[in-house]
């Protein structure tokens, strides 16, 4: 793409007018030589001029002149020249070219011309800097700057006035600083201060550094100039106001100018050590001004910034290239990282993190520069103290371990290059010639590193950097699996850009390696370790995880190996073909289209007009492709097909006719992803059409050979025919009935065309307006009436581009009946109509007979308009605003009229005329309308007072709903008319005066019949035009809400686009449409609407027009409204201070709408700004969000809880970004504390507000498992982020421990233990602590350990959880023993179960959490198994706490059960007969009558040790050697009386088959008995989870063997044992589980039945009840999980039953479950409709025609294929003309057995009752479409009767019958729709559109009758 280069803003020289005539009058002075005079004629030319172009010229013409001139030339006119250059280059504005152009021409004077330029140039600058104005000082800045840049003339002039440069700099800084104390809250003027603030304190350091020689002149004359400089810069340092890079230069030219006086001796190392220690004792050496005015830095509470600022001063003004001077800069060297490391710790904004780290980086690289030369040269204590190892360095990578996950990604790229720099000084402190797998340093930091949790972002910069220093082999050496294991995580849409990057630098660093050391094969070597992993991953895993492959890796392996395309290709090709059926994967087909696409984008292949692609593939493989079923594989072959890594690539005929195969099947696309992909790769395409069509016809223009010019005149014949096709195709699928995905598919690709090809009338070479009809663009028009946004868009959109002439809106009465439309909608109480009736005003702008029409209408409704006619010349900008204001007018006038109507009744308004639609189209069209350029500004201004007032009044009338206390539930959600009047008492009780007290008193209405009706006027049952009217709740409360949104929307536009008309104090009025006052007016307004209203709805929309409204007020030019957000904010803090309960600020409904206004007014602070706004909110509401003695009561505690519910708004606010990140620690502890409230709404504020916190700390949850290290961070970096919170946690902890004490029996919760384990459990140690302490985590280990004797379960458990991440794992072992020492070996009397059950809950988590992470044994001699062993008694009949046993036996299940061991051989061999013996003896074997069954914990106990159980006898048999009992065990789990117990012994005997499914015989731990048992349960469970479990365990089963059913000892038939499952599914239709296994094992005994040669006769009359329930499972009212099941069974049923010649079920139920096939292919759910596509791969290969593409493939497809398939079996089973009469009764819509008018008059006629109840609606099945598709195959099927007259015959009677009912549908539909009001497409959709589906169904029936009557 050509990125247009950004234009430079020249301007004219603009000096006054008196100087200007003073000038040329001077040069127009005659006599001296000829050059002078023509130079002078040339400046005075110059000075004349306006254009600034030509100005430059003139000023190179006169420096030409200049350069030739001799000395013996001049003369006084040539000084005038030089003055006029001189004052012409000072008068210039910043970044002007005029400047630079007379720079050069001064610059190109002759040597002996030098010496009087600079005298007249520094005249002028002298006058420049005497001059008084502070408006001129950044221009004379600029110009300062300027003289300094590659101007040797200009720098000899600052030279010549150093002092007064300085001085004049001084006095600017000065006066900036003096500026900036008055510019509270005007944000705009503050950051232009700060600009110029950093200008001027850059160009000091520039002067400073190009004068260092004239430095000491200048100390002598006058030091207190650099003293005045340095008191600046100390100022701007010590001032937190100024923005960071402010600060920041100001701390670099601090170190200039010390460096500028002192030199760079070691005097100014130990001066700046002084500056950084904050000792004055350091400055010892400095002089005496310089040491007084650095002492303001060195004061004990100068703030932590300044420390930052110096250090970067240090680094950056300093030379640390070569040998050290002395040592003071070896200590300076050193002591500069120790500094940025304690600051470090204290620092709070992310944007001095950010700081912190490039400083951190930029000493790493001063430190490389000092050891860049000889080592002898650089000290060995300081070799020492930089090598990898040291002190130094340990801790600079904990502060990238710390860093290296920051939010920001400039913190992240720092702290990789910091590790970087740090490995590379740890290399050039050691020898050259040492191996990295030598360097024990080395190898440990990999091995860590490798050993991290791969969601540690941080991790793979860190390994890349090892990569590019030391070379792949060194990790692969490591971890030979990193290939694969990189792979895997490409899946994660986080990971895939960090995982691809190492990936790349990996195989190249790799492929250099092996090519370097020239073995023969070490590219397959090559291959095998990155490409075929590679493969491996995109054939096996799902399509969607591999998409950031394609995206990241792939294109980076061809781009470094362009020839694995060849192994690639050959590789997939001779993979097994992926036709297995059903697969989540995408195959080798798939891999093959991801890995061609990939080369084909990089350039690495081309398409060719051959049979096989690029002569590579067969061209029928990308066929198969482009309708695959999965998305990914259909997006791989068109990008395949679109791609072109040359835009002007002519398209081959074969590309072609592959998009015309692709389109139809993939338009009507459910997935937006897939959508936006389609959409961007066929744009490629048409604009490869483009560029490649011009680049044709400019070949035509060129060419002379015959043959060259009819190849490319046959390719623009082929894109002409194919642009044709593409453009007819899409606009027929827009009929109505077609899908929202096809429709916003279709619209943005015509869209496409038109931006790119056009659709104008005017001939060219595609002419595709030609092929727009009439109706075709009716049909866009209609797309407008969509209830979907986008689509009204896109359609309004094409509209505008399509020929006026197809559209048709120009003639009169066509534009009379849309307007008309338009204005209807705008009052219809659908809410999506008043945004049609927008877009239809929108077109009719454009169109220049509107107003006669409008007026027309006005007419008609008894409106008075005065609008002017438009004029016949009027410009197109012109009618645009004349019919703009003749709009606006219009419907102003008409809701002006609606407006008095709502005042008297609010309940006739809601139901005929809601006010909101007239509103919204206002907003609409003002937003048509660029305000800058308006014409009839006075009309204007008039007309937006007006629209304010009547806004102000729109308010007013549904303010009291919305503000009410319960909006929503303030009126009876009755739709009975008779409830009106009681309506409308409700309403006029309820006035806009209600409080927070607002329910302290009940209120009761009215009982008395007449007294109501003699306060309550009747509610007139007619409406004006005589129609009755129906009003419910909900009409009005969305009414009322509605209309404050429109409100909020039109005054929120009014102020962002009306020009604002101000005044500024010593400035003229600035013109515009709308004042100061009115924007105050509006702001207050908001403010009022914000802060009283109850409805979230409104208080959320009147914040979108309230931020509109803010955000203008910064960008004003008026002062006084620049000032407004800080006022306005500063009083609703004082409000929120002093509210109560009689306030009327919301202290309900998470205080409704404050925290959005106080968003608003803080998300306006320009983001490049201090944030003082920000930073004072935020201290003042956490002061009042913190628990105080003073605030404990109902009435004290609502500031608190607006505080809270403030807070939690703001750390949501995504605006704010890092800026809110120093306060979420206050944050935090204010949550934390307010659960100790003992008032309710704190503490439900607090929780609400930690939730928030949570998120924040530690991200949106990214995955299922909550406890998912994605959402947790390490210890160190969180308390390195968030300092405050360590002493506070810590403390928090000690006094919640304090509590735990369940030794008194008594439970005693401190209220916020839980919250502190909660943030606890999300910390984690990492690996990288090694033998360090994790940042002093070891203190809240005793802690949380306490927290185990809690008398509260979940404390207990929540205590375990928090223990595991505060315990490194090397600590595992020990602590694990010590914690079972502290359990009693044996039962006593005192003894506490409470602790002993957390206890072992921290000794299960800890050990779970060592099995996960470490994959080894714990260490030998741990003592665990010991330790258990001795307590056993915990687990056997001695305890009589079942809760402490269940988890004793968890313990054991861990160590004993698992396939990894955590213990050895012999230790566990022992722990797991210990474990036999207790359970032999327990309660599942030898169950205890006395024993009650519900005591606590029982069940939680028997599921333990039902677990323990599982492991023996079902999941790992082999590991309990020598247990003679299973069968015995495995019948006890089976036949439990707890159903608990059942449902998980069936659920592990299921997960253990699915283990064994590959194999084909009967597991050996399944045995006869066991299998009758289970078909025994099937027969007499009665719970349903189990008897649900029980079916789908014999369901897997019936696969592998057949299943002999039994009833105890009777043997069950077949009929019996389908019967029983039949009813099952029929008794439970509403249980998803049951009825899906009972259906599914039901269909296996069915296929079996069909497929046995031994037919049980009774079994075979169970098989239509079969069918019917299958087909009654496949409505679309069905759950999701259903539908899927029932598609499995058809799947699974197609070759035995469906597809099967012998017709097994009958000719009826056959063609039935083929129906249901078709419902389910036209599913909503895309997983369904995906799952029946499967269908096709199932079908035997034989009954799929040749040219079909077999395998998986997309529905549209599948609906097709199956349809032919179908039409194929008609002819198969003899039954052709049964086959047509049963596709004719689809075709009619009669396959349900009713008729469509019955069915239609059961359908309530009030559309109007429900407003957002739509019933069932598919939103992808297209009636229409499916109907085309079934008459061109049942015209198909016609043809073949014709040809095989012996295949069935057709009933004449049956014809006969059909034609009549067809001929009467034409006939009842067509008068239905003649009925219809006109444009019934907007007024009437739905009914439009049922009716047109029934009037062509009806004609396409008759249409196929007619050909079969032909051929009978």
């Amino acid at each position: 793409m050509v990125v247009k280069k950004k234009t430079i803003k020249v301007e004219a020289v603009a000096l006054d007018e008196e100087t200007l005539c003073k000038l040329i009058a001077s040069l127009s002075v005659d006599g001296g030589t000829e050059r002078v005079k023509q130079l002078s004629h040339t400046l005075q030319s110059c000075l004349e001029l306006t254009d600034p172009v030509q100005q430059i010229q003139l000023i190179k013409k006169a420096g030409s002149q200049l350069e030739a001139l001799n000395e013996e030339e001049a003369d006084d006119a040539l000084d005038v020249c030089l003055k006029t250059l001189a004052l012409v280059y000072t008068s210039v504005q910043p970044k002007n070219p005029l400047r630079r152009a007379v720079a050069s021409s001064l610059g190109s004077v002759p040597k002996w011309l030098q010496g009087r330029t600079v005298d007249t140039l520094s005249s002028c600058l002298s006058d420049l800097l005497s001059s008084p104005s502070s408006e001129q000082f950044p221009r004379i800045i600029d110009t300062i700057s300027a003289c300094l840049d590659s101007f040797p003339t200009g720098e000899r002039c600052i030279h010549k006035l150093l002092l007064k440069v300085l001085k004049f700099i001084s006095k600017v800084l000065h006066e900036y600083l003096h500026q900036n104390r008055g510019l509270a809250g005007r944000h705009i003027a503050q950051a232009q201060l700060m600009q110029w603030c950093l200008a001027a304190v850059k160009t000091s350091m520039l002067v400073l550094q190009r004068s260092q020689e004239a430095i000491g002149d200048v100390l002598q004359a006058q030091p207190d100039t650099l003293g005045g400089l340095l008191s600046c810069y100390t100022h701007i340092l010590t001032d937190e106001e100024f923005v960071q890079a402010v600060q920041s230069t100001a701390g670099m030219a601090v170190v200039l100018l010390i460096r500028s006086v002192m030199g760079s001796g070691d005097e100014v190392a130990s001066v700046v050590c002084g500056l950084l220690r904050s000792s004055v004792g350091g400055l010892e050496s400095a002089p005496q001004w310089l040491r007084q005015r650095c002492e303001a830095l060195c004061a004990s509470d100068r703030p932590p910034g300044v420390s930052l600022y110096l250090c970067h001063g240090a680094l950056a003004m300093l030379s640390w290239k070569g040998s050290l001077p002395g040592p003071q800069w070896e200590e300076l060297l050193l002591l500069v990282p120790r500094t940025l490391m304690d600051l470090d710790v204290r620092v709070r904004e992310s944007s001095t993190a950010m700081v912190v780290a490039r400083v951190l980086t930029l000493w790493s690289g001063a430190a490389l520069d000092c050891l860049q030369e000889e080592k002898h040269l650089c000290p060995p204590s300081l070799q020492v103290a930089l090598c990898g190892g040291s002190e130094l360095q340990r801790h600079l990578l904990e502060h990238i371990y710390s860093h290296w996950e920051h939010p920001l990604d400039g913190v992240r790229h720092q702290t990789r290059s910091l590790f970087h720099n740090l490995l590379r000084l740890h290399q050039r402190t050691k020898p050259s010639s040492c191996s990295p797998s030598e360097d024990p340093y080395l190898t440990e930091l990999t091995h860590s590193l490798l050993g991290l949790e791969w969601h540690m972002r941080g991790k793979y910069g860190s390994l890349g950097c090892l990569v590019e220093l030391h070379g792949a082999e060194h990790l692969l050496s490591i971890q030979p699996l990193l290939p694969s294991r990189l792979l895997d995580l490409m899946g994660d849409q986080t990971l895939a850009p960090y995982a691809s990057d190492l990936l790349e630098r990996l195989f190249i660093s790799h492929k250099a390696q092996l090519s370097n050391r020239g073995s023969e094969d070490w590219m397959e070597h090559w291959h095998r370790t990155w490409v075929d992993p590679l493969l491996n991953v995109l054939c096996h895993t799902r399509p969607d995880q591999t998409t950031y492959i394609l995206d990241y890796f792939l294109p980076k392996l061809l781009r470094c190996s362009p020839s694995s395309l060849t192994h690639m290709v050959q590789a997939l090709q001779d993979a097994p073909p992926c036709r297995t059926g059903p697969s989540s994967s995408r195959g080798a087909l798939g891999a093959l289209m991801t890995c061609l696409r990939a080369a084909r984008a990089q350039g690495v292949m081309a398409s060719s007009e051959d049979d096989l692609w690029a002569g590579l593939v067969p061209l029928s493989l990308l066929q198969t492709a482009l309708i695959h079923k999965h998305d990914q594989v259909r997006m791989d072959a068109l990008g395949l097909v679109c791609e072109s890594h040359r835009s002007t690539e002519v398209l081959t005929s074969q590309e072609m006719e592959l998009i015309r195969y692709f389109l139809p099947s993939n338009l009507n696309s459910q997935s937006p992803g897939v959508r936006q992909q389609t959409i961007s790769l066929l744009k490629k395409l048409l604009c490869r059409v483009k560029d490649s069509s011009q680049l044709l016809q400019k070949r035509l223009i060129q060419e002379r050979a015959a043959k060259g010019r009819a190849r490319d005149q046959h390719s623009l014949h082929q894109y002409k025919e194919f642009l044709r096709w593409l453009c007819g195709n899409l606009l027929e699928v827009l009929l109505p009935g077609a899908s929202f995905s096809k429709c916003l598919m279709a619209l943005n690709l015509l869209n496409l065309l038109a931006q790119l090809f056009t659709f104008t009338a005017e001939p060219d070479v595609f002419a595709l307006g030609e092929v727009v009809t009439s109706a075709h663009a009716q049909n866009v028009l209609y797309c407008v009436a969509s209830n979907f946004l986008e689509v009204k868009q896109l359609a309004t959109s094409l509209l505008r581009q399509l020929p006026p002439a197809a559209v048709g809106l120009q003639a009169p009465q066509t534009m009379r009946r849309v307007l008309q439309a338009s204005l209807d909608l705008s009052t219809s109480t659908k809410p999506y109509d008043s945004v049609t009736a927008a877009h239809l005003l929108s077109l009719l702008l454009q169109q220049p007979e509107l107003i006669p029409v409008l007026l027309g209408c006005a007419e008609d409704q008894g409106l008075e308009l005065q609008i002017d006619p438009l004029q016949t010349q009027a410009s197109e900008a012109l009618m645009l605003e004349l019919n703009a204001l003749a709009v606006v007018r219009y419907l102003l006038c008409c809701l002006q009229t609606e407006l008095s109507g709502a005042e008297s009744s609010l309940l006739q308004a809601a139901a005929s005329f809601p006010l909101y639609g007239r509103a919204h189209c206002i907003t609409a069209v003002l937003q048509q309308l660029n305000t800058e350029c308006w014409s009839q500004t006075e009309q204007w201004r008039g007309l937006s007072s007006e629209l304010i007032a009547a806004c102000y009044r729109m308010s007013d009338v549904v303010s009291p709903v919305v503000q009410s206390s319960s909006p929503e539930g303030l009126i009876p959600m009755d739709s009975d008319s008779e409830m009106s009047g009681g309506l409308q008492r409700i309403l006029q009780e309820i006035q806009p005066r209600d409080t927070n007290d607002f329910f302290n008193s009940a209120r009761e209405l009215e009982g008395d019949d007449a007294s109501a009706q003699s306060r309550t006027p009747h509610t007139p049952p007619l409406n004006t035009d005589g129609e009755g009217y129906r009003v419910t709740a909900q009409m009005v409360l969305v009414c009322c809400w509605r209309s404050m949104k429109e409100v909020a929307m039109l005054l929120g536009q009014l102020c962002q686009s009306l020009p604002l008309q101000y005044t500024n104090e010593n400035e003229p009025t600035c013109a515009g449409l709308i004042t100061e006052e009115q924007v105050e007016g509006v702001g207050l307004y908001f403010r009022q609407q914000l802060l009283q209203s109850r409805h979230r709805g409104a208080f959320e929309l009147a914040y979108v027009g309230f931020v509109r409204l803010t955000d203008m007020l910064c960008r004003s030019g008026s002062q006084a409204l620049q000032q407004l957000p800080s006022r306005w904010l500063s009083e609703v803090l004082e409000e929120v201070k002093s509210s109560d309960p009689t306030s009327k600020l919301c202290a309900t409904r998470r205080s409704a709408g404050i925290p959005f206004y106080i968003q608003a007014l803080l998300s306006s602070e320009p983001k490049s700004s201090s944030c003082s706004l920000l930073k004072m909110t935020m201290r003042e509401l956490i002061a009042l969000a913190m628990p105080s003695a003073e605030r404990n009561t109902d009435s004290s505690t609502v500031p608190q809880v607006h505080a809270l519910n403030i807070l939690r708004a703001l750390y949501r606010d995504t605006r704010l970004g890092e800026n809110i990140i120093p306060f979420v620690s206050d944050g935090m502890q204010a949550a934390v504390l307010g659960f100790t409230s003992p008032v309710w709404a704190v503490r439900n504020s607090s929780t609400l507000l930690f939730s928030t916190l949570i998120t924040r700390i530690f991200g949106v949850k990214r995955g299922k498992d909550e406890h998912s290290k994605k959402n947790r961070m390490t210890g160190r970096e969180f308390f390195t982020r968030f300092p405050a919170l360590y002493p506070f946690l810590l403390t928090q902890l000690e006094e919640a421990a304090a509590t735990v004490q369940s030794d008194s029996g008594h439970v005693k919760l401190h209220p916020s233990l839980f919250l502190l384990l909660l943030v606890l459990s999300r910390l984690y140690p990492s690996p990288m602590d090694g033998t360090f302490s994790p940042l002093g985590l070891a203190p809240f280990i005793p802690l949380i350990i306490r927290c185990s004797r809690s008398a509260v379960y979940r404390t207990r458990e929540m205590a375990a959880r928090a223990l595991v991440p505060f315990v490194l794992l090397t600590q595992v072992p020990s602590t694990v023993h010590s914690l079972l020492q502290e359990l009693p070996p044996e039962p006593g009397p005192k003894i506490q179960h409470n602790h002993i059950h957390g206890t072992l809950l921290q000794v299960l988590f800890l050990l779970r959490s060592f099995q996960t992470d470490s994959h080894r044994p714990l260490p030998a001699g741990s003592g665990i198994g010991e330790a258990l062993c001795q307590r056993m008694w915990l687990c056997s009949r001695q305890n009589s706490c079942l809760v402490t046993r269940g988890v004793f036996l968890d313990v054991l299940m861990c160590l004993c059960g698992s396939k990894t061991s955590l213990l050895e051989g012999s230790e566990v061999d022992t722990l797991r007969q210990t474990a036999l013996s207790v359970v032999t003896a327990s309660e599942l074997i030898h169950p205890d009558s006395s024993s009650p069954s519900l005591v606590p914990g029982s069940t939680q106990y028997l599921l333990s040790l039902a677990q323990l159980g599982l492991s023996v006898c079902v999941d790992s048999p082999h590991l309990w050697r020598g247990f003679e009992q299973r069968k015995q065990l495995l019948y006890s789990l089976l036949h439990s009386p707890h159903y608990e117990v059942r449902e998980l012994a069936l659920e592990g005997i299921l997960r253990k088959l699915y283990e064994e499914e590959e194999e084909e015989k009967s597991p050996l731990w399944l045995d006869e008995t066991t299998m009758s048992d289970l078909t025994n349960m099937a027969v007499h469970e009665t719970r349903q989870q189990c008897l649900a479990k029980v079916l789908q365990v014999l369901c897997m089963l019936s696969n592998r063997c057949e299943l002999l059913w039994k009833d105890g000892s009777k043997t069950l038939s077949q009929k019996d044992v389908l019967m029983h499952l039949l009813t099952l599914a029929s008794k439970f239709i509403h249980s998803v589980d049951l009825l899906s296994s009972a259906l599914m094992l039901a269909s296996r005994l069915v296929v079996a039945l069909v497929s046995s040669d031994l037919q049980d006769p009774g079994a075979v009359a169970c098989l239509d009840q079969w069918g019917a329930l299958v087909c009654s499972c496949c409505g679309e009212e069905q759950p999701v999980e259903v539908k899927l099941m029932v598609t499995k069974v058809l799947v699974t049923c197609s070759s035995s039953l469906m597809t099967n010649p012998q017709l097994p079920l009958g000719f009826p139920a056959t063609v039935s479950l083929w129906r249901s096939l078709f419902t389910l292919l036209q599913d909503e759910d895309q997983e369904v409709r995906d799952s029946a596509s499967d269908f096709t791969c199932s079908v035997p290969a034989h009954l799929l025609s040749k040219d079909v593409a077999g395998g998986s493939v997309c529905p549209p497809a599948a609906l097709d294929l199956t349809l032919q398939l179908l039409c194929g079996m008609f002819k198969l089973w003899g039954q052709l003309g049964a086959g047509i009469l049963t596709l004719m009764q689809w075709l009619m819509g009669e396959e349900d057995g009713c008729d469509e008018e019955e069915a239609d008059e059961a359908l309530p006629l009030d559309e109007e009752d429900f407003l957002f109840e739509k019933g069932e609606l598919n939103l992808w099945a297209e009636p229409l479409q499916w109907v085309k598709l079934l008459h061109r195959h049942l015209c198909s099927l016609i043809d073949t009767l014709e040809q095989n007259q012996g295949a069935g015959a057709v009933d004449p009677d049956q014809l006969l019958h059909f034609q009549t009912q067809a001929r009467n549908k034409v006939l009842i539909s067509q008068q239905a729709l003649n009925r219809l009001p006109g444009l019934p497409q907007f007024s009437s959709t739905m009914e439009h559109a049922r009716l047109t589906l029934r009037h062509h169904r009806a004609e396409l029936a008759l249409d196929a009758l007619s050909r079969l009557t032909l051929t009978s």
